[in-house]
């Protein structure tokens, strides 16, 4: 299956972004958005509106049509979905260490987008507070994290789960003295 439409832009432009060696900062600057705004689409945090779309592309001097040549229609999306564990790619978020994403299945559903994500903590693991346009769901697999959200600290262990509103600021933090691992759910809704 092919990966989502959304994850693809955000991934392809920290990839130009990358290949040409600018700092998200002069990306931002070229473009007129914040530097933010650069970070949470980078991170698929947030979609960018057409406008800002074209003008990040555009600020990374790339034709819109090369920019957009791999991508694919969703509409042709098997019904079964089968990912093995070999298959999962990892990738990185913002400041964060210690934390290691693991990306399982991002299909389009219904008008939305959910985004299931495997997320390892290491012991110390530390990122700032991060916000998402999306609900997020937490289901720990193994070892004990502690999450912040807007300043009110929720403990979990092995089983527990956790549903909220991304909008929120919120991180987490790896309480035990081994690796957390926790399955991540993103249920970003289509705006249109």
């Amino acid at each position: 299956m092919k990966e989502d439409t959304l994850l693809k832009i955000s991934n392809k432009i920290k990839e130009k972004r990358r290949e040409q060696n600018i700092t998200v900062q002069e990306l931002a600057d070229r473009a007129n958005v914040s530097k933010g705004l650069i970070s949470q689409i980078e991170n698929s945090r947030t979609i960018p509106s057409l406008i800002v779309l074209i003008d990040i592309i555009k600020a990374l001097n790339i034709d819109l049509n090369v920019f957009f040549k791999d991508f694919t229609n969703s509409d042709n999306q098997e019904m079964v979905l089968v990912k093995k564990a070999s298959e999962y790619e990892s990738f990185e978020k913002e400041d964060a260490n210690g934390f290691l994403y693991k990306r399982i299945f991002t299909p389009s559903i219904n008008k939305g987008t959910v985004d299931v994500i495997l997320l390892e903590l290491e012991p110390n693991a530390n990122r700032p507070m991060v916000e998402t346009e999306a609900f997020e769901y937490k289901y720990i697999l193994s070892g004990k994290v502690s999450y912040n959200i807007d300043n009110k600290i929720y403990e979990l262990s092995e089983g527990d789960s956790l549903l909220f509103d991304g909008r929120i600021p919120h991180t987490p933090s790896n309480i035990g003295k081994k690796k957390a691992v926790m399955l991540v759910i993103y249920f970003f809704e289509d705006k249109n």
